[in-house]
């Protein structure tokens, strides 16, 4: 088979939670560890970082990864779900799967697939830790795909564990409170492997430190010991980051410590954007601190290059990502209720003083919770509703529909691209279009 091929029979053939949701979510490991089994266990022949959390997994993913690389570790990188190109999902030092090697497994191991009858999602990272194997990586960043209890991810032993907030999603799936929430991403934490959580909220923090006290793990909460605080932009696009004391509010704060360790850096320029990515810089550099002292080809100096060249090393996209200038285009792909308030803010921002117009391009998924979204959106935007090029996809005049309920209008097209090509035509050189609300629309238009 061709690639093309091979994908489409992947797509045909396997349930794909990207495409149909929640009836391709298998709520048990015993697949993927089937899998793994056939393939000689691959997961246990590189060491692994496990990132999890309902909101900035992949910005941190890719960040952790980036560091490695400038540190001179062959680094693989895992993440979900992909924008434009499945190989996205599986890089070694920020190169895609080749295509062949894609093409080659499912040929090598198709007989087993379907005796197994994996979800895509449970094929994918068995293909992921079979191909980091044979890479013999030096270590993998290991994202999340959903939840972290069950997911198929949840075979790894690593050599930490990454949480990076609760919030609220796929509680059809994870639970409908915080604490029910909480309990399936601290599912990943393991006997004696350190976590790192990147913030602290009173209704999942107790659930964090009773099972790090069950698992004898060492726990940190990132945002009780520093804060990376956005400052500007450098000339040359990234954002400048202080890291400074929690909740510190002098304009020039003493650098922090950790248990009597200075912190090496007092300030970190960042491929990526502005105050809406200040949590998650926070968690990645405190856990970026941690991988430093278990392995030593962490330098300070690859901490700051990694961090620094982001999207060049890793091929980081989608999010907080400007693709036009005249008018200004922006996407991002924050999509419940935590990422899109953290979006918006910065959004805003951006719009104060009325001298330009906002243009939102925007649609859902048919399994959020749309009252929850929608309320966070301006009112005083004009919208272009589109629905998403997947059977998931919200129809648009549903969509058009619901968001008249809170005063958000505009008018409804048959696809993204028609919709940002009707704002494009509406706009100003000065204005500004963002694209928003689902990974899947942020797709059809990088």
């Amino acid at each position: 088979m061709t690639y093309q091929q091979t994908l489409d029979y992947l797509y045909q053939q396997l349930p794909m939670y990207q495409r149909i949701g929640a009836p391709a979510f298998k709520k048990d490991l015993s697949n993927t560890i089937a899998l793994c089994a056939q393939l000689g266990n691959p997961q246990e022949k590189f060491r692994s970082v496990h990132v999890a959390g309902t909101n900035g997994k992949g910005s941190v993913s890719h960040m952790l990864a980036a560091v490695c690389q400038a540190a001179g570790l062959k680094t693989g990188l895992y993440v979900s779900p992909h924008y434009k190109d499945f190989r996205e999902r599986i890089r070694v030092n920020g190169q895609y799967i080749p295509r062949q090697r894609v093409v080659q497994f499912v040929a090598r191991h198709r007989e087993m697939l379907e005796n197994i009858q994996p979800s895509f999602f449970e094929m994918t990272v068995a293909l992921a830790f079979d191909h980091f194997a044979r890479e013999k990586v030096d270590i993998a960043i290991v994202e999340v795909g959903l939840g972290g209890r069950l997911d198929s991810t949840n075979v790894i032993s690593p050599l930490l564990s990454v949480i990076t907030n609760i919030s609220y999603d796929h509680m059809n799936l994870l639970g409908d409170t915080l604490p029910q929430i909480a309990a399936e991403k601290a599912g990943i934490i393991k006997p004696g492997i350190p976590v790192v959580v990147g913030e602290t909220h009173p209704e999942s923090a107790p659930v964090f430190i009773q099972k790090a006290a069950e698992t004898k793990s060492e726990i940190h909460f990132a945002d009780q010991e520093l804060h990376a605080i956005y400052i500007g932009v450098h000339e040359n696009g990234n954002s400048i980051y202080r890291i400074s004391p929690p909740h510190s509010a002098l304009r020039n704060p003493p650098r922090p410590s950790l248990r009597g360790m200075e912190i090496p850096h007092s300030e970190l320029a960042v491929d990526a954007g502005g105050p809406y990515q200040e949590r998650n810089v926070t968690t990645a550099y405190r856990a970026a601190l941690y991988l430093q002292q278990l392995l030593p080809e962490i330098s300070d100096a690859a901490i700051e290059a990694g961090f620094s060249d982001l999207r060049r090393r890793v091929k980081f996209m989608g999010r907080w990502q400007w693709i036009g200038r005249q008018p200004d285009i922006l996407c991002d792909s924050a999509h419940n209720e935590a990422g899109l308030r953290a979006a918006f803010e910065a959004i805003l921002a951006l719009c104060e003083g009325g001298q330009r117009r906002l243009h939102m391009v925007c649609g859902f998924v048919n399994d959020k919770d749309l009252d929850k979204a929608l309320a966070l959106f301006p009112t005083f935007a004009r919208y272009y509703f589109a629905k998403a090029n997947i059977p998931r996809g919200l129809p648009a005049d549903e969509l058009r529909e619901k968001a008249a309920q809170w005063r958000l209008y505009g008018r409804h097209y048959q696809s993204v691209p028609r919709a940002l090509a009707a704002a494009k035509r509406s706009a100003d050189k000065n204005d500004l279009i963002v694209v928003i609300g689902s990974i899947f629309v942020v797709a059809e238009v990088l």
